[in-house]
């Protein structure tokens, strides 16, 4: 949802882009230290209970990484590698955030909500991965009602607020929470099936039958398919 103020935002981090440019720090090094940072607020804040202190640093880490983009499109360094570290150390901070959540409230006592809490990092891997997967199997997949920037706003929000003592809200909000997340993955999941019942073309190496190995027990082509990749 959020994925529509994309260009508003990118015009405005290209100026902070170009004067981070100039330290010459690289973008891998922002989605590095953005992702430690958001780590480092998330393990060690949130299991203390200091779940405002906690989303403060956490939030000032998530705006640093944000400028990863910026500064490899106002220098040129956009790559591959840097898109999938980036994609990479997303899931890493979104996994530290809902594990340092998830510790927080089970060391207060709280452990249904802590239960909550794990099922909110679960359903958000499984949105990611369905996404990364169908885009893998060139399908496409940008839908869902809670992205990832939906989630970690709800989230991050809620603990600020739950740290500033407002009842309830960080219940109420891994709550709904949980059920868009499940919500997201239904959708995903009804888009990629939808396409691929319309794709013609042939299913992919990984879904057919192994092929028969050649006379005298060597591996021929079949050294390409799924054992390959594992």
């Amino acid at each position: 949802m959020l994925n529509r103020i994309r260009p508003a935002l990118g015009r405005v981090l290209t100026p902070i882009g170009r004067a981070v440019a100039r330290t010459g720090v690289s973008p891998n090094a922002i989605t590095v230290i953005g992702t430690v940072g958001v780590a480092a607020g998330a393990l060690v804040l949130f299991p203390r209970g200091e779940f405002f202190w906690g989303t403060m640093v956490i939030t000032a880490f998530v705006l640093f990484d944000m400028l990863d983009g910026a500064v490899a499109r106002v220098t040129g360094k956009i790559s591959k590698f840097g898109a999938f570290l980036d994609s990479t150390m997303d899931r890493v901070a979104d996994a530290a955030i809902f594990s340092g959540l998830m510790i927080g409230l089970y060391r207060d006592g709280q452990e249904p909500l802590a239960a909550v809490a794990l099922y909110c990092l679960v359903s958000g891997v499984v949105v990611s991965y369905a996404k990364a997967r169908a885009e893998g199997l060139g399908y496409t997949c940008n839908v869902g009602i809670a992205e990832r920037a939906e989630r970690l706003i709800v989230a991050l929000v809620a603990a600020g607020l739950d740290g500033l003592d407002v009842p309830y809200i960080l219940a109420l909000a891994l709550w709904v929470l949980a059920a868009l997340s499940t919500v997201t993955v239904g959708q995903r999941f009804a888009t990629v099936y939808a396409q691929a019942k319309a794709d013609p073309s042939p299913q992919p190496a990984a879904a057919r039958p192994p092929a028969e190995p050649a006379p005298g027990g060597e591996r021929t082509a079949a050294r390409t398919g799924p054992e390959r990749r594992r």
